[in-house]
Protein backbone atom coordinates (compact mmCIF):
# COMPACT_ATOMS: atom_id res chain seq x y z
CA UNK A 1 0.00 0.00 0.00
CA UNK A 2 2.78 2.27 0.78
CA UNK A 3 4.50 1.47 -2.69
CA UNK A 4 1.10 2.35 -4.23
CA UNK A 5 1.05 5.79 -2.65
CA UNK A 6 3.98 6.79 -3.53
CA UNK A 7 3.53 5.98 -7.10
CA UNK A 8 0.16 8.05 -7.45
CA UNK A 9 1.75 10.75 -5.64
CA UNK A 10 4.65 10.82 -8.43
CA UNK A 11 2.57 10.26 -11.16
CA UNK A 12 0.43 13.46 -10.02
CA UNK A 13 3.99 15.70 -9.50
CA UNK A 14 5.43 14.68 -12.61
CA UNK A 15 2.19 15.04 -14.34
CA UNK A 16 1.36 18.68 -12.81
CA UNK A 17 4.96 19.42 -13.51
CA UNK A 18 4.52 18.89 -17.41
CA UNK A 19 1.28 20.72 -17.28
CA UNK A 20 2.88 23.85 -15.88
CA UNK A 21 5.93 23.51 -18.11
CA UNK A 22 3.22 23.35 -21.59
CA UNK A 23 1.16 26.29 -19.57
CA UNK A 24 4.52 28.92 -20.01
CA UNK A 25 5.08 28.32 -23.75
CA UNK A 26 1.89 30.06 -24.17
CA UNK A 27 2.09 32.54 -21.57
CA UNK A 28 3.24 36.24 -21.92
CA UNK A 29 5.67 38.45 -19.93
CA UNK A 30 8.55 36.30 -19.73
CA UNK A 31 9.99 39.48 -19.65
CA UNK A 32 9.27 42.83 -18.77
CA UNK A 33 9.87 46.35 -18.19
CA UNK A 34 7.98 49.54 -17.65
CA UNK A 35 8.49 52.66 -19.26
CA UNK A 36 7.30 56.06 -17.86
CA UNK A 37 5.06 56.66 -15.23
CA UNK A 38 3.27 59.69 -13.38
CA UNK A 39 6.16 62.20 -11.53
CA UNK A 40 8.13 58.58 -10.90
CA UNK A 41 5.86 57.01 -9.43
CA UNK A 42 5.50 53.19 -9.90
CA UNK A 43 1.75 52.96 -9.19
CA UNK A 44 0.87 54.67 -12.73
CA UNK A 45 2.84 53.27 -15.52
CA UNK A 46 2.70 54.18 -19.56
CA UNK A 47 3.49 51.63 -21.19
CA UNK A 48 4.73 48.01 -20.86
CA UNK A 49 7.18 46.34 -22.69
CA UNK A 50 7.50 42.63 -22.39
CA UNK A 51 8.60 39.39 -24.79
CA UNK A 52 8.29 35.87 -24.81
CA UNK A 53 9.68 33.52 -27.10
CA UNK A 54 7.54 34.00 -30.28
CA UNK A 55 7.02 38.08 -30.24
CA UNK A 56 8.15 41.11 -28.71
CA UNK A 57 5.36 43.51 -27.52
CA UNK A 58 4.24 47.27 -26.48
CA UNK A 59 1.20 47.54 -24.40
CA UNK A 60 0.44 51.04 -23.23
CA UNK A 61 -1.50 52.69 -20.15
CA UNK A 62 -5.29 51.52 -22.59
CA UNK A 63 -4.31 47.71 -22.58
CA UNK A 64 -3.58 48.06 -26.23
CA UNK A 65 -1.30 45.51 -27.07
CA UNK A 66 1.12 45.94 -29.91
CA UNK A 67 2.97 42.87 -31.38
CA UNK A 68 5.85 42.11 -33.43
CA UNK A 69 6.24 37.99 -33.88
CA UNK A 70 9.63 36.61 -34.26
CA UNK A 71 10.70 35.80 -38.10
CA UNK A 72 11.84 32.56 -39.28
CA UNK A 73 14.04 30.83 -37.64
CA UNK A 74 17.31 31.41 -38.71
CA UNK A 75 16.40 35.20 -38.18
CA UNK A 76 15.54 34.65 -34.23
CA UNK A 77 18.27 35.64 -31.47
CA UNK A 78 20.59 32.43 -30.68
CA UNK A 79 19.47 32.48 -26.81
CA UNK A 80 15.66 32.39 -28.01
CA UNK A 81 16.14 29.02 -30.32
CA UNK A 82 18.66 27.53 -27.40
CA UNK A 83 15.77 27.69 -24.71
CA UNK A 84 12.68 26.49 -27.76
CA UNK A 85 15.19 23.76 -28.20
CA UNK A 86 15.62 22.77 -24.73
CA UNK A 87 11.66 23.17 -23.85
CA UNK A 88 11.19 21.42 -26.70
CA UNK A 89 13.87 18.16 -25.60
CA UNK A 90 12.45 18.21 -22.61
CA UNK A 91 8.53 18.10 -23.25
CA UNK A 92 9.51 14.97 -26.08
CA UNK A 93 11.29 12.86 -23.06
CA UNK A 94 8.41 13.96 -20.66
CA UNK A 95 6.04 12.36 -23.45
CA UNK A 96 8.58 8.81 -23.52
CA UNK A 97 8.58 9.30 -19.59
CA UNK A 98 4.96 9.19 -19.30
CA UNK A 99 3.99 6.10 -20.66
CA UNK A 100 6.64 4.22 -19.17
CA UNK A 101 5.82 5.35 -15.95
CA UNK A 102 2.03 4.80 -16.45
CA UNK A 103 2.74 1.25 -17.87
CA UNK A 104 4.74 0.78 -14.90
CA UNK A 105 2.63 1.52 -12.48
CA UNK A 106 1.17 -0.63 -9.54
CA UNK A 107 -2.11 0.24 -9.74
CA UNK A 108 -2.75 0.03 -13.53
CA UNK A 109 -1.80 -3.82 -14.24
CA UNK A 110 -0.33 -3.57 -17.50
CA UNK A 111 3.27 -4.30 -17.11
CA UNK A 112 2.79 -7.26 -16.51
CA UNK A 113 4.94 -9.00 -13.25
CA UNK A 114 6.44 -6.89 -10.35
CA UNK A 115 9.80 -6.79 -11.78
CA UNK A 116 9.04 -5.83 -15.30
CA UNK A 117 6.72 -3.03 -13.65
CA UNK A 118 9.73 -1.65 -11.46
CA UNK A 119 11.96 -1.82 -14.90
CA UNK A 120 9.36 0.49 -16.60
CA UNK A 121 8.95 2.70 -13.79
CA UNK A 122 12.59 3.16 -13.42
CA UNK A 123 13.25 3.91 -16.94
CA UNK A 124 10.29 6.39 -17.10
CA UNK A 125 12.20 8.11 -13.62
CA UNK A 126 15.58 8.69 -15.24
CA UNK A 127 13.28 9.89 -18.63
CA UNK A 128 11.49 12.38 -16.07
CA UNK A 129 15.23 13.50 -14.50
CA UNK A 130 16.36 13.75 -18.03
CA UNK A 131 13.54 15.64 -19.42
CA UNK A 132 13.19 17.71 -15.93
CA UNK A 133 16.88 18.75 -16.20
CA UNK A 134 16.24 20.02 -20.67
CA UNK A 135 13.82 22.15 -19.40
CA UNK A 136 15.25 23.79 -16.31
CA UNK A 137 18.38 24.71 -17.96
CA UNK A 138 16.06 26.15 -20.64
CA UNK A 139 14.83 28.27 -18.09
CA UNK A 140 17.82 29.07 -16.36
CA UNK A 141 19.52 30.07 -19.99
CA UNK A 142 16.53 32.48 -20.24
CA UNK A 143 17.15 33.92 -17.03
CA UNK A 144 20.99 34.32 -17.17
CA UNK A 145 20.54 35.97 -20.68
CA UNK A 146 18.24 38.71 -19.18
CA UNK A 147 20.65 39.17 -16.14
CA UNK A 148 23.65 39.69 -18.44
CA UNK A 149 21.76 41.84 -20.42
CA UNK A 150 20.58 43.84 -17.58
CA UNK A 151 23.47 44.29 -15.44
CA UNK A 152 25.85 44.58 -18.53
CA UNK A 153 28.49 47.11 -18.17
CA UNK A 154 28.85 47.85 -21.99
CA UNK A 155 24.86 48.33 -21.80
CA UNK A 156 24.08 51.48 -23.79
CA UNK A 157 22.67 53.93 -22.27
CA UNK A 158 18.59 54.23 -22.80
CA UNK A 159 18.51 50.37 -23.73
CA UNK A 160 15.50 48.75 -22.01
CA UNK A 161 16.41 46.72 -19.02
CA UNK A 162 14.11 43.75 -18.17
CA UNK A 163 13.24 41.70 -15.27
CA UNK A 164 11.49 38.07 -14.94
CA UNK A 165 8.61 37.31 -15.65
CA UNK A 166 6.02 35.14 -14.26
CA UNK A 167 6.12 31.99 -16.73
CA UNK A 168 9.83 31.64 -15.99
CA UNK A 169 9.33 31.14 -11.89
CA UNK A 170 5.98 28.73 -12.78
CA UNK A 171 8.41 26.77 -15.26
CA UNK A 172 11.30 26.31 -12.36
CA UNK A 173 8.46 25.06 -10.02
CA UNK A 174 7.79 22.50 -12.80
CA UNK A 175 10.92 21.38 -13.45
CA UNK A 176 11.36 20.77 -9.49
CA UNK A 177 7.08 18.73 -9.49
CA UNK A 178 9.03 16.78 -12.57
CA UNK A 179 11.88 15.68 -10.90
CA UNK A 180 10.43 15.29 -7.30
CA UNK A 181 7.80 12.93 -8.96
CA UNK A 182 10.63 10.57 -10.48
CA UNK A 183 12.68 10.81 -6.96
CA UNK A 184 9.06 9.04 -5.23
CA UNK A 185 9.10 6.31 -8.23
CA UNK A 186 12.68 4.90 -7.61
CA UNK A 187 12.20 5.51 -3.97
CA UNK A 188 9.43 2.84 -3.95
CA UNK A 189 10.41 0.55 -6.21
CA UNK A 190 14.09 0.67 -4.03
CA UNK A 191 12.14 0.19 -0.71
CA UNK A 192 9.93 -3.26 -2.09
CA UNK A 193 12.79 -4.78 -3.32
CA UNK A 194 14.83 -4.12 0.27
CA UNK A 195 11.76 -5.49 1.89
CA UNK A 196 11.76 -8.27 -0.02
CA UNK A 197 15.97 -8.77 0.14
CA UNK A 198 15.38 -8.61 3.88
CA UNK A 199 12.43 -11.12 4.92
CA UNK A 200 12.57 -13.59 1.79
CA UNK A 201 16.60 -14.00 2.05
CA UNK A 202 17.26 -17.46 0.76
CA UNK A 203 19.90 -17.96 2.91
CA UNK A 204 17.19 -17.65 5.83
CA UNK A 205 16.01 -20.74 4.46
CA UNK A 206 18.92 -22.58 3.57
CA UNK A 207 19.82 -22.26 7.64
CA UNK A 208 16.68 -23.43 8.53
CA UNK A 209 17.14 -26.45 6.80
CA UNK A 210 20.28 -27.27 7.78
CA UNK A 211 19.20 -26.70 11.31
CA UNK A 212 16.64 -29.23 10.71
CA UNK A 213 18.92 -31.77 9.33
CA UNK A 214 21.40 -31.85 12.15
CA UNK A 215 18.17 -32.31 14.89
CA UNK A 216 17.65 -35.30 12.48
CA UNK A 217 20.64 -36.89 12.74
CA UNK A 218 20.73 -36.48 16.80
CA UNK A 219 17.31 -37.93 17.17
CA UNK A 220 18.21 -40.84 15.12
CA UNK A 221 21.50 -41.51 17.23
CA UNK A 222 19.44 -41.14 20.65
CA UNK A 223 17.14 -43.78 19.53
CA UNK A 224 19.94 -45.76 18.42
CA UNK A 225 20.97 -45.32 22.11
CA UNK A 226 17.99 -46.31 24.00
CA UNK A 227 17.64 -50.22 24.92
CA UNK A 228 14.64 -52.04 23.40
CA UNK A 229 12.15 -52.58 26.46
CA UNK A 230 8.99 -54.84 26.06
CA UNK A 231 5.31 -52.96 26.27
CA UNK A 232 2.96 -54.38 28.25
CA UNK A 233 -1.24 -54.06 26.91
Amino acid sequence: MKKRLMQIFGFLSSTVGWMFICFTLAMDYWRITPIGGHGGSWVIKAAWYWSNLWKDCFTDSTAVSNCKDFGVLWNVLPYIQGVRGLLMIGMSLGVVAAALSFLGLECTYIGGSDKTNDKLLVAGAVFHILGGLCVFSGYCFYTNRIIMSAYSFLQAQGNLRYSIGPPVFLGWVGSFLIISGAVLYIISTYSKNRLYSGYYRPSHYRSRGHAGSRLSKVSQVTAEKLPATDTVV
